[in-house]
């Protein structure tokens, strides 16, 4: 069975297993309080509601509970660079921490969706029997309290008829919490949509941090216990099966059956949550010792197309091809952190990312950096981290695609083959390397021109002119740009980046690129890495799926994204 298939299936049953315990912790749930006797009389009064609500704040806690560990990146470089068990299919699911972690997010708003509105019908029910004149059960429970004058005697929190729904929500603990946590979801799931993301992305990063909010929240909102069940106590003298039926004895001193007893429910969100959150708390902690350890900036370029270099020494700091880093300005904001790949090698003796500018942060920065006469800003890094370019040595032929600024994994990756080769290693599993990088204008190639330029030379002295195939496409063009290309087309070189290769213009067709590549691996294992947009990663896993075979002892596509 093809790589691709049995990572599709793996995803495939982790996902169901997500999947069932959410089903199976619901429906758990929704009998436990649709049949159990402690809440018989709870039932009374709230119906159907009662088992929703308390079913949808189960699978709430339990996805709540796993919200934080897919953003927990210490771990997740720690499993994917030194467990034993974290090899090929079951290391690949970590390569989709993000997507999960939107997964479960979106389980969350469903789960808090369907219990917000099943409260809403448990305030009504509870107040509609509060002003209940019919002499039912539950109108005779719900004026208990004021009969007995007992703590453990109410079970409708609202204690008088004037009391409307919005008095109950704003004066309990479980109604106040609610309310901020519902906050702070939409505020949360809103900025975190891909144009507000990609956007304005300090928008994101503050919004995404109320998350703070949110678990104090939630670790708190069932402390009031205003669902209330009978005691144990309560049952085993009065149980609601034999009593209920004679709910006017219950004053009789003689009889067997006295006023049921209640308790509100022990609150359970906390447990959920108490170990992602140490385990969460000591990641920050990890990454803020780190990221405060002092960071020598050795050279700064500045590159067309408002792309600036930073060159970087660090203490300690030990990378692999395709890792990233999370950079802070402190003069710019304390508090913003953003990811970025590295773009060096793991045999130079500095590190380094090249910075486009896309936004505010951006854009300050660089300007930062323009100024000659101003001292350099100081730059604090986290990291760095580990990502799916990490795998592209694992296989025999490997498919780069970068588009634009999203070369910059790669550039790390060809930097690291350069030095292999310069030092003759034996241990590099990779035959042949076809690189793919989409610009939109032509001032993005003198990036890495350079780079790309030693590689074609060293490539020829060592005679192993085949293992690089590079193209280079250009997406932003006019008939003047194509004209003097054109006229120029039988000279050595490229006339637009000074390279043997030639650019082309327009997008890549895929179909032929892979049917190329299958026809020249028969029966080699292909790893396709992706840095670019969601429309791209889409059209090459289709393809990957494509033109796999489905005999395992021949050529498979295996589709990597990468994804911080």
């Amino acid at each position: 069975m093809g790589n691709w298939v049995v990572n599709y299936w793996f995803s495939v049953l982790f996902l169901a297993t997500w999947l069932g315990l959410n089903v199976f912790l619901f429906v758990h749930a929704f009998l436990s309080y649709e049949k159990a006797d402690k809440y018989f009389y709870t039932r009374e009064i709230l119906g159907l509601a009662l088992a929703w609500a308390r079913a949808s704040a189960r699978c709430l806690n339990f996805n709540s509970m796993l919200i934080l560990l897919p953003v927990c990146r210490n771990l997740l470089s720690f499993l994917r660079g030194t467990c034993s068990f974290c090899r090929h299919a079951l290391r690949k699911q970590l390569d989709h921490n993000l997507a999960f972690h939107k997964l479960v997010a979106y389980m969350i708003c469903l789960h808090t969706a369907i219990h917000i509105i099943a409260h809403l019908f448990n305030f009504e029910h509870y107040s509609r029997s509060r002003w209940a004149t019919d002499g039912s059960l539950a109108s005779i429970l719900s004026t208990l309290s004021q009969q007995e004058r007992d703590e453990d005697s109410w079970i409708n929190p609202s204690q008088s008829p004037n009391m409307t729904v919005e008095y109950v929500t704003f004066t309990s603990i479980a109604g106040v919490t609610g309310v901020i946590i519902t906050i702070a979801l939409v505020l949360i799931m809103t900025s975190a949509m891909e144009f507000i993301r990609r956007s304005y992305f300090e928008v994101f990063w503050y919004t995404h941090h109320i998350f703070i909010i949110y678990f104090i929240g939630l670790g708190i909102h069932g402390i009031g216990g205003i669902v209330r069940g009978q005691t144990e106590e309560s049952l085993n003298e009065s149980h609601p099966h034999r009593c209920a039926e004679f709910l006017e004895q219950w004053d009789d001193h003689d009889s067997h059956c006295k006023h049921p007893r209640f308790e509100g429910l022990p609150a359970e969100s906390w447990k959920w949550i108490l170990a992602p959150g140490i385990l969460y708390i000591f990641e920050r902690i990890l990454r803020f010792y780190r990221s405060k350890q002092k960071v020598v900036i050795t050279k700064v370029v500045m590159h067309p197309s408002k792309v600036l270099e930073l060159q970087m020494s660090k203490h300690g700091f030990i990378m692999e091809v395709g890792q990233y880093i999370f950079v802070n300005c402190p003069s710019i904001s304390y508090l913003e952190w953003h990811p970025f790949t590295l773009t060096s090698a793991p045999e130079e003796d500095f590190f380094s990312i090249h910075i486009r500018a896309v936004g505010d942060w951006t854009e300050n920065l660089i300007r930062a950096f323009e100024q000659q006469h101003s001292p350099i800003p100081r730059i604090e890094v986290d990291g760095p981290f580990g990502t799916v370019s990490e795998d592209v040595f694992q296989y025999e032929v490997a498919v780069l695609v970068g588009a634009g600024i999203g070369v910059t994994p790669f550039a790390s990756i060809l930097k690291s083959i350069w030095y292999k080769f310069r030092h003759a290693d034996h241990n590099l599993k990779t035959q042949t390397i076809y690189f793919f990088w989409i610009c939109r204008e032509t001032g993005a190639f003198a990036w890495f021109s350079d780079l790309l330029a030693s590689l074609e030379h060293e490539m020829e002295e060592l005679g192993k002119v085949d293992f690089l195939n590079y193209r280079l496409f250009l997406t932003g063009w006019d008939t003047n740009i194509a004209g003097h290309a054109a006229l120029n087309f039988d000279k050595a070189t490229d006339i637009l980046t000074g390279l043997k290769q030639k650019t082309s213009f327009g997008r890549p067709m895929w179909d032929n690129e892979f049917s190329t590549i299958a026809n020249a691996h028969p029966k080699s294992v292909v790893g396709v890495f992706l840095c670019g947009p969601q429309t791209l990663a889409k059209s090459l896993s289709k393809r990957c799926h494509q033109y796999s075979s489905l005999d395992p002892r021949k050529v498979q596509f295996y589709f990597n994204k990468e994804d911080f």
